[in-house]
C-alpha cells in the first residue's frame, strides 16, 4: 500500500458515526460503461468506490479479491473504480485504457487525473475503498488490501435492512466491456532467447501476460506454440543445463496472479508448481510499520504474493516478490524456498538484505557477483552484492522524473526492466518515461 506524502499508514475499516452524503463522481471521463455515472443515478443500490492507480500492486490485488463480492452481489452492488494516478504517465488516458484491459477490470472506471474525486472522499492511500449505501450515504471506508471479507460481511448485514426498508432497488450492471482486437501477443512482459539445442532452435520464449500464456516464437517471430495454465505470467528464467537435467524442467516462470512459481519442461510443454499454493499471502493492516519480515507463523513460505520476476544467480533462483516487497530464493535441487531480503515494508532502505526495504521489485538481472534490480515504486535502480543492498539511482516513493547525469542525481519514472550489458554497464527500461536508460 502506498500513502500520499502527507499521511501515515492507514488502518482497517473506519465506519462513519454521523451520516455523510457521498460526494458526486467528477473526472475527465469514463471507461467500461456507455455513459457518465453519478451517485444520484446509482441511488437504490450499494456503491463500492475503489480508488486505485495501475502502478500499485496492492491495487491490483484488490481488483482480484473484489471479484467474488461483485459476483455474489451483482444485483445489489455496483463497483466503480476511481483511477487516481500517482505517476505522471498514469494520467495518460491511453495508458489507463490499456491498463484497464490488461488487468481485467470488469466494472466502470472513472478517470480522475486531477484527483478531484479522490480529494472529495479524503482518500490518503492506494488503494482506498468506500462503501455507499442505497440512500447515498457513506457507511464505511477502508485503506489497503485484504478487506473483501469485511465488505462482504457488511453487505450481508445491510442488504436485508435496506430491502425491508424499501430503499434497495436491484438492477443490472452498468459495465460494458471494451472491444479487444485479437493479436498474437497481448501485453508481453518478458522474453528469453532459446539456445539451438532447445525446443524451437534459436527462438524466443515470451511471458504473454495478457493471454495468460508462455509463447514460443521462432527466430522469425512466428508463433510456434502456446503453453497455457498461467495467470498473468511476468517473468522467465532459463536454468543451467545441468540443473535442468537434474530437476526435469528447463524454465522457471513467475506466475504473478497465480501467486506461484512454476517449472516448464520445453520438451513436452508440461508445467509443474514449484512454490506457492495459488493463494495470495499479504500482511494485514495491524502489522503495518512492523520491522519484522512479517511472514505468517514466522517462517511459512507456502504462500506467495505476486512474484514478478525470476533470475538464476549464484546457485539458485531469485524471486522478485513484488506483492510484499521482498526478495525470495528457490533451490531447484532441494525445493527449498526462503525469504532472502526485505522486511515487507515498502520503501527504499539500503543495508543488509534482511533489513533492507524494497518497493515492488519488478525485474532482476544477474551480472557476476551483483544482482541488479529495478524497484518500480521508488523509481530506483539497485543491486545486491555480498549480502547487502545498494541504490544507484532513486531516493524514495514520491521522487521521480526524467533526468540524466550523475547516477546520484538522475531520475526515472517507474522502471520495469533491467539488464546487464556486455561492457559492464546496465540498461534500464524506464517504462513510464517511455525510454531506455544506460
Amino acid at each position: 500500500m502506498s500513502t500520499t506524502p502527507s499521511s501515515g499508514p492507514s488502518g482497517p475499516a473506519a465506519p462513519r458515526r454521523q451520516p455523510v452524503r457521498a460526494p458526486e463522481l467528477v473526472g475527465r471521463g469514463w471507461l467500461n460503461t456507455d455513459g457518465p455515472l453519478s451517485m444520484a443515478g446509482l441511488r437504490g443500490r450499494f456503491v463500492l468506490l475503489d480508488f486505485w492507480t495501475f502502478c500499485c500492486v496492492n491495487c491490483l490485488h484488490v481488483l482480484d479479491e473484489l471479484r467474488p463480492v461483485e459476483a455474489e452481489h451483482a444485483e445489489e452492488l455496483v463497483v466503480v473504480g476511481v483511477h487516481s494516478p500517482k505517476f505522471v504517465h498514469e494520467a495518460d488516458p491511453v495508458a489507463l485504457a490499456a491498463a484497464v484491459e490488461r488487468y481485467g477490470v470488469h466494472h466502470p472506471v472513472l478517470d480522475d487525473p486531477d484527483l478531484v474525486t479522490w480529494q472529495a472522499y479524503t482518500a490518503r492511500a492506494w488503494p482506498t475503498l468506500v462503501l455507499v449505501d442505497p440512500e447515498g450515504y457513506v457507511v464505511a471506508q477502508y485503506a489497503g488490501e485484504g478487506h473483501a471479507h469485511a465488505i462482504a460481511a457488511l453487505l450481508a448485514e445491510l442488504v436485508p435492512v435496506h430491502r425491508e426498508r424499501g430503499t434497495l432497488q436491484p438492477g443490472d450492471s452498468p459495465y460494458v466491456p471494451p472491444v479487444v482486437e485479437p493479436t498474437d501477443l497481448r501485453f508481453p512482459a518478458s522474453a528469453v532467447p532459446l539456445s539451438g539445442s532447445m525446443a524451437g532452435s534459436g527462438g524466443v520464449l515470451v511471458a504473454d501476460a495478457g493471454h495468460d500464456e508462455v509463447v514460443e516464437l521462432s527466430a522469425d517471430g512466428d508463433v510456434v506454440r502456446r503453453i497455457g495454465g498461467f495467470k498473468e505470467p511476468n517473468g522467465l528464467c532459463l536454468l543451467p543445463a545441468d540443473v535442468a537435467v537434474a530437476v526435469g524442467y528447463d524454465v522457471v516462470v513467475a506466475d504473478t496472479v497465480g501467486h506461484r512459481v512454476a517449472g516448464l519442461r520445453l520438451e513436452d510443454g508440461s508445467v509443474r508448481t514449484l512454490a506457492g499454493d495459488g493463494t495470495q499471502w499479504f500482511r494485514d493492516a495491524s502489522s503495518l510499520g512492523s520491522s519484522t519480515q512479517g511472514m505468517p507463523d514466522g517462517d511459512d513460505t507456502s504462500r506467495l504474493s505476486s512474484p514478478w520476476d525470476v533470475a538464476w544467480w549464484g546457485d539458485r533462483v531469485w524471486i522478485a516478490m513484488a506483492g510484499i516487497h521482498q526478495l525470495w530464493t528457490l533451490d531447484p535441487l532441494t525445493g527449498a524456498v526462503e525469504v532472502a531480503g526485505g522486511t515487507t515494508n515498502e520503501g527504499l532502505l539500503d543495508g543488509p538484505l534482511e533489513q533492507a526495504w524494497f518497493a515492488q521489485t519488478s525485474r532482476l538481472a544477474p551480472a557476476g557477483d551483483r544482482l541488479w534490480l529495478a524497484d518500480s515504486e521508488t523509481s530506483a535502480l539497485r543491486y545486491v552484492q555480498e549480502g547487502s543492498v545498494t541504490t544507484v539511482v532513486g531516493t524514495g516513493l514520491f521522487d521521480f522524473g526524467f533526468r540524466d547525469g550523475p547516477a546520484d542525481e538522475a531520475l526515472m519514472q517507474h522502471p520495469l526492466g533491467v539488464t546487464a550489458l556486455p561492457d559492464g554497464s546496465v540498461a534500464v527500461c524506464d517504462t513510464y518515461n517511455g525510454a531506455v536508460r544506460r
